[in-house]
């Protein structure tokens, strides 16, 4: 068996600068460069308390997330201005605020609903939660230089580092447990909804 290569330490130590530096918020196509390489999603204080993910520290990432091809795609496009069907970002943002915000889950193929756990949400809702995130949410992000070799094994590295509330692959956070539960909410939204509907599920 072939032994595999450990992440450059020092690379993991620039995206790990990087992304606890300078944040900017949303929209910040100004600001992130047009490439590959990760983000880090910032949330402040009163959006950690209406999350209920308790108090944040200074700088604790919400979530860190990698774009194979270009940043500004991912994260404006994706997280910030596209569907919750088509972006774990938004759905576990809008699995934790489905209460404030009066949120419901909808399957995401209404004319053949399934996997309930990949919802989405109205276009009304999805509005609410876009407001909600363009009010709260900031972004830091770490270009992918010419010499990263794999920018997944440095996105691990720094998921296994900070453990963000909001990754629920390759990290293991202590609110874990909380953010299963509420998407299973929204998921159960999207059952009745499609049980309503006439539809067998």
């Amino acid at each position: 068996m072939i032994a595999m290569a450990e992440p450059d330490a020092e690379m993991i130590t620039s995206a790990l600068t990087a992304l606890s530096g300078r944040t900017y918020g949303v929209p910040a196509a100004d600001n992130v460069a047009d490439g590959p390489g990760l983000y880090a999603i910032y949330g402040d204080a009163a959006s950690w308390l209406e999350l209920g993910l308790g108090a944040a520290s200074a700088k604790t990432a919400l979530y860190v997330g990698k774009a194979d091809d270009n940043l500004v795609t991912r994260e404006l496009e994706l997280h910030f201005r596209g569907r919750a069907g088509q972006s774990a970002v938004r759905r576990g943002l809008g699995a934790l605020l489905r209460d404030q915000l009066g949120l419901r889950g909808l399957p995401r193929n209404q004319t053949r609903p399934e996997k309930f756990e990949y919802f989405t949400l109205s276009e009304e809702h999805d509005a609410a939660l876009t407001a909600w995130m363009t009010a709260h949410l900031q972004i830091a992000a770490w270009p992918k230089p010419s010499e990263c070799a794999s920018l997944g094994d440095i996105e691990v590295a720094v998921l296994k580092k900070w453990s963000p509330p909001l990754n629920l692959r390759d990290s293991r956070s202590t609110w874990g447990a909380k953010n299963v539960a509420a998407f299973k909410v929204m998921a159960a939204d999207a059952r009745a909804w499609a049980k309503e509907h006439g539809h067998k599920v």
